[in-house]
């Protein structure tokens, strides 16, 4: 029995990295799709293309940031990109 590899598993807590790291990758998700709605737009609206882009590098940089992010700083993220993406869906 003894010769059985011992995973490690100390840094799987509660999964909130996760949830923070797929919400806000379900809103960047979001701003490509609109960014590439827009693009191919007959006449694409310019000001709204870089409002698209700004929104979704934002979102890029919070997604960067969760690498050194604790749970509780998680958890929060998750419930902010939870609000953003009901907000961008609904607009």
């Amino acid at each position: 029995m003894s010769d059985l590899p011992n995973p490690d598993f100390s840094g799987l807590e509660g999964g909130e990295e996760q949830a923070a790291q797929d919400a806000v990758q379900e809103v960047v998700n979001w701003y490509n799709a609109q960014i590439i709605t827009e693009r191919r737009a007959p006449v694409p609206d310019e000001e709204r293309l870089e409002g698209l882009k700004a929104g979704r590098q934002a979102a890029l940089a919070d997604q960067a940031q969760l690498a050194t992010a604790d749970s509780q700083e998680a958890e929060r993220i998750t419930a902010v990109y939870a609000a953003r993406l009901r907000d961008l869906k609904g607009s």
